[in-house]
């Protein structure tokens, strides 16, 4: 028998009861409801002590439930409540982080969530990185940048957590086969934090090197990350780390991750005996943390910053990283196993106060081929921008942030000559940006403009051209 008819059972007994009059039926109806099942024997001895304690029904509206019906019709919620407690029943909500599924004794959750999006790009689809792609054709581009599906939550403790992220991968270039826009699984870990000063990571993920890649791309400030974020990212990795917060809410207050991981990028296995090393140092110095998401929609009531420290070490056959796993930068190409030895650090700072953001970086990365006895310097920075007006200027819509950002990469090939130098570049990103806010980051729309700039020393020319985007990121 469901809950539903239970209740209609009760209320129907506790009318009859009331309709005769007989207030000393109650005995009676409890009987009934324990030999239903609504009400075990110890739950009928508690009502019917409770049941004396109530004031004497008094005269009410035809329209209003006797106090008997009611009191009676509130324990047998209760009780029922308990019992589907006891019996670990779960219960269903949704809210900006997606749907949920979670126990009542709060010892299991699972939230699942949809994201897409869906953008324009005119004339380039990606970064031009060299003279060859300014002077390609333009290209009025529409596609599925992102679809994904997220699942997570925590079991058995609250503190053991697990995630995993799907890619449906649902766009690609006309020169490749259909296999290209296959789903592909980017994310997959477990994280152990019984104490929020030290904790466990193993799995994959986007390790916690530089806070411009670790942020989503549903998290952004423009349509996408800046043109530093190839050269220097290391991504999506395979390995364990140790993580924790000390000093919290001090001056103090710092974020620290140490790991060891297989170097190879998303889903290969390694192919030597050594692994990549990184770690990150996040020092909260308002004693306040600063989430991973860029923008201040949510208008941080107190001043917030973070100042971080990041280093990674590697040797293997990739000299750069992304979602598709390891790769190489242009002009290099690996012959042997183990060829490159890569090192390299990061600076950040970042900031929200009152509807304004600021975020930036400054890289440093020395590559050394083991097969040519050659090292490779180069550096690279972004600082960007944002600000909701409307808390200057109250006519400005509620929902808009502008933005700017400033990008510069220095790649330089240091060949015995010029003319053995594959690549020599300078580059330069200017960009503009504009959002508007429907539902948070869960539902945006991005405009942005970039000027692009590239200086080439080897071919000794200097290129430049503008680029125009528009997103829709959606989650639910």
């Amino acid at each position: 028998m469901n809950i539903t008819k239970l209740k209609r059972l009760t209320v129907l007994a506790v009318t009859l009861c009331t309709a005769s009059g007989l207030m000393a039926s109650d005995d009676a109806l409890l009987d009934l409801l324990v030999e239903k099942g609504v009400l075990t024997e110890t739950e009928a001895v508690a009502v019917a002590a409770d049941l004396k304690k109530t004031p004497p029904v008094q005269e009410q509206p035809v329209s209003a439930k006797p106090v008997t019906e009611q009191f009676v019709e509130k324990k047998v919620d209760e009780a029922l409540e308990k019992r589907a407690a006891e019996k670990g029943a779960v219960k269903v909500s949704h809210d900006k982080t997606g749907f949920k599924v979670e126990s009542t004794d709060g010892m299991w959750s699972t939230k699942l969530n949809w994201r897409a999006q869906m953008r324009f790009t005119s004339p380039y689809r990606s970064d031009p990185r060299q003279v060859d792609d300014f002077d390609t054709n333009p290209e009025n581009t529409f596609e599925l940048r992102r679809v994904r599906m997220k699942i997570g939550g925590h079991a058995y403790e609250s503190w053991l957590d697990y995630y995993f992220e799907v890619d449906l991968q649902p766009t690609r270039s006309e020169s490749n086969d259909s296999e290209r826009a296959s789903s592909r699984l980017i994310d997959w870990r477990i994280t152990a934090q019984p104490y929020e000063e030290l904790g466990f990571r193993i799995g994959q993920w986007k390790i916690d090197y530089n806070r411009e890649r670790v942020d989503s791309s549903g998290r952004q400030q423009f349509v996408e990350r800046s043109i530093v974020n190839r050269q220097f990212t290391i991504d999506r990795q395979m390995g364990a780390q140790m993580r924790g917060r000390l000093f919290k809410g001090t001056p103090a207050d710092l974020r620290y991750c140490v790991g060891a991981f297989t170097g190879q990028g998303r889903g290969v296995q390694n192919d030597d005996d050594k692994l990549m090393y990184a770690g990150r140092l996040q020092w909260n110095f308002l004693g306040r943390d600063l989430e991973t998401k860029q923008t201040d929609v949510e208008f941080t009531e107190k001043p917030t910053g973070s100042i971080s420290f990041g280093a990674a070490t590697n040797t293997s056959v990739s000299t750069r990283w992304s979602s598709s796993g390891g790769g190489n930068l242009d002009g290099f190409t690996a012959t042997e196993t183990g060829q490159y030895e890569v090192e390299q650090y990061q600076v950040g700072s970042a900031f929200k106060y009152r509807g304004f953001s600021w975020q930036q970086e400054y890289h440093w990365k020395k590559i050394r081929d083991r097969v040519n006895n050659a090292t490779f310097d180069m550096k690279g920075a972004y600082a960007q921008a944002g600000y909701f007006f409307h808390y200057l200027l109250p006519s400005v819509p509620k929902q808009l942030e502008l933005a700017v950002r400033y990008a510069f990469l220095d790649e330089p090939n240091e060949g015995p000559s010029l003319s053995d130098r594959l690549v020599d570049n300078k580059r330069r990103e200017f960009t503009i940006g504009a959002n508007w806010f429907i539902a948070g980051h869960n539902n945006k729309i991005t405009v942005d403009y970039s000027r692009l700039y590239l200086d080439d020393r080897v071919l000794n020319r200097d290129v430049d051209d503008g680029r125009f985007r528009v997103q829709w990121d959606i989650s639910f």
